[in-house]
This record gives structure tokens, C-alpha cells and sequence, in this order.
């Protein structure tokens, strides 16, 4: 098991970021800016577009980028704080179940795809747990 601690190295005009990848909570667009979360509930911006980030991190991380996923036009996620996907309520709940949560705001459609790639990738688990359910009542 790798237990090596992967770090993003994240470079402004002002400041740099040395960030372990497992705090990033989430990125959030803001113009030409892209401001990060992380996990200890620190925050940081960098002046480069979403798309711009999807690069560094798919370029810095190669097959750790995998825990990350874009989430509409405005939020890349770190897959392992997804708590709550509401399609409805159009809300990611964002949390590591102890210290921190946060809410965002997300279309229906995004957050359909996300709750689509969790149900695809634990397979059958969920449809059996709904079935389990229906027998139940």
C-alpha cells in the first residue's frame, strides 16, 4: 500500500500553494479565478480558469486526478467528501462526516451525472438496497 502523501503544487503571481491532494475538498470557479476548500477548512484562490485547473491537476496527479471530478460548469469534487447528492434540491453536501460539511449549489442535470457515476460504480448494491426496501414495507 502506498502511503505516500501526493501534494499539488499550486503557483500565482503572490503566493504558492503546496496542497495534500486527500484536504482538497473542492475547487470552485470564479471568473478567471479558481478558489479551492480544503478539508481543514482552509481556502485559497489561484488565477486560472476551471479548465485551466482540470489540466494542472490531470498534468500534476496522472492516476491520483481520478479522485476528482468536474461537477457542472462551476466545482471540480474530490469523489471521497461526496456525502449527499439532492438532484431535487440541486445540492452537493460536501463532508468528511465529523468535521466539516458544505453545501453547494449544483444543476440538476450535473448532479445527475455524479449520482449516476456512484450508482454505476458500486453496481448492484444500490438496486439491491431498494429492492430489500420495496420487500420490507
Amino acid at each position: 500500500m502506498d502511503t505516500t502523501v501526493k501534494y499539488l503544487y499550486l503557483n500565482s503571481r503572490d503566493e504558492l500553494y503546496r496542497i495534500d491532494i486527500s484536504k482538497i475538498v473542492y475547487f470552485e470557479a470564479e471568473g478567471n479565478y479558481t478558489n479551492f476548500v480544503l478539508s481543514n477548512k482552509l481556502k485559497g484562490a489561484v488565477c486560472m480558469n476551471l479548465a485551466q485547473m482540470q489540466q494542472v491537476l490531470s498534468d500534476s496527479l496522472k492516476e491520483s486526478a481520478s479522485i476528482f471530478a468536474r461537477v457542472g460548469k462551476r466545482h471540480i469534487v474530490n469523489l471521497t467528501y461526496v456525502y449527499q447528492i439532492g438532484v431535487l434540491r440541486q445540492k452537493l453536501i460536501m463532508s468528511d462526516g465529523e468535521v466539516f460539511a458544505y453545501s453547494l449549489n449544483i444543476s440538476k442535470e450535473a448532479l445527475k451525472k455524479l449520482k449516476e457515476l456512484y450508482v454505476t460504480s458500486i453496481g448492484g448494491h444500490a438496486q439491491q438496497y431498494e429492492n430489500n426496501n420495496e420487500t420490507n414495507k
